[in-house]
């Protein structure tokens, strides 16, 4: 499980002085590309080799709120993996007070330039090996 911290900045604030419920979407974004910079797997080197990784849905459950100048930090981690479609779940945490401030789900797959399916245990196979290897209980 890799971490990622960002701090609130005001524009993400809505009228009522709390961050707007679409910016933690964008975190879990920057979390999951800071994330596969890290273990060495980035979205340029992935999409200088031919691999794109559109998200195909997102969830996520607000559990208490945020505001201007709090820090989250955000732990990422791989939950599924089957070889052309995968899943990462976020754990968002206020650092000021320890509390849970979101939860959330995206789930990818890996797709060519013409957008059709990648086998990558075939086509990629140390790209595979990786994502394999960061499955939870693997």
């Amino acid at each position: 499980m890799e971490k990622y911290l960002h701090k609130i900045h005001y524009y993400e604030t809505d009228r009522m002085g709390v961050t707007h419920h679409s910016n933690y979407i964008r975190i879990m974004e920057e979390a999951r590309v800071d994330f596969l910079d890290k273990i060495g797997w980035g979205y340029a080197k992935l999409e200088a080799m031919g691999i794109m990784s559109p998200v195909l849905g997102v969830h996520g459950q607000y559990k208490e709120s945020t505001t201007f100048d709090d820090t989250i930090e955000v732990t990422v981690k791989v939950a599924e993996f089957k070889g052309i479609k995968f899943a990462i779940e976020y754990n968002m945490i206020n650092v000021a007070n320890g509390h849970t401030v979101f939860t959330g789900r995206s789930e990818h797959c890996f797709l060519d330039k013409n957008m059709k399916p990648l086998r990558l245990a075939k086509e990629f196979p140390e790209f595979y090996e990786a994502m394999s290897s960061l499955v939870q209980g693997s």
